[in-house]
């Protein structure tokens, strides 16, 4: 992994006067995430890196140079148009999944960009998003990459048996849960490694994903 990528996002994250922790919350990522790319255990994608490039003021060549070849950690990505349950959010997928790279968007544009340019192995989608509906996202993706496991996030339990026709693994009741993520992981229709959170077999033809959102309850 380079060393050299590492370097020089530390230096213009100071000299910006960000703290990891507030860089991460401009990136809507976990300030883990900040703090492998700095210690060089893990390398940020193209357009991670052009989203680092807005937010620290530098021109894009300056990080795309410094960058070699991104790693084959599975890409996970969380969309949600509230930026406080992304915060609360994004810690949990990177204890669960501490071997991919979490990404999270508040908008559906930038997710579609971001799939577009990326394998997405798994999304977490909300149902309502903004004016946009998490459904037709949802099928958006599978377009894009029919090997993507797609899990709902919902507070109303009555929007599951809308979104079974979309192909989608599952769903997952706010607030999630550590608890209730690794129990979905086990459902999804093509599992995938990410160092230490590992799905266990797809599940039957006869039950593509978890019958039944699991995890917390609480009003969108």
């Amino acid at each position: 992994m380079s060393m050299l990528f590492a370097e020089t996002l530390k230096k213009l994250r100071t000299a910006k006067g960000l703290s990891q922790r507030e860089l991460a919350d401009r990136m809507y990522v976990d300030r883990s995430t900040v703090a492998r790319w700095e210690n060089g255990s893990r390398l940020p994608d193209t357009m991670m890196i052009a989203r680092l490039s807005q937010c620290l003021g530098t021109d894009v060549s300056t990080l795309l140079s410094a960058a070699a070849a991104s790693d084959d950690a599975p890409n996970v990505i969380m969309v949600d148009d509230r930026k406080i349950f992304l915060s609360g959010a994004l810690p949990i997928l990177e204890e669960v999944m501490p071997g991919a790279v979490i990404t999270g968007f508040t908008r559906p544009s930038e997710a579609i960009e971001f799939a577009k340019a990326n394998r997405v192995a798994l999304a977490f989608l909300d149902i309502e998003i903004g004016t946009t509906n998490g459904l037709d996202l949802c099928r958006t993706l599978l377009t894009l990459n029919p090997r993507t496991n797609v899990v709902f996030l919902t507070a109303y339990i009555e929007y599951s048996f809308d979104a079974w026709s979309t192909g989608a693994s599952g769903f997952l009741l706010k607030p999630i849960t550590i608890e209730s993520v690794r129990a979905q992981l086990k459902h999804l229709r093509y599992p995938f490694s990410s160092s230490g959170a590992k799905a266990a077999q797809p599940a039957p033809a006869s039950a593509p994903g978890h019958p039944w959102p699991s995890g917390g309850e609480d009003e969108k």
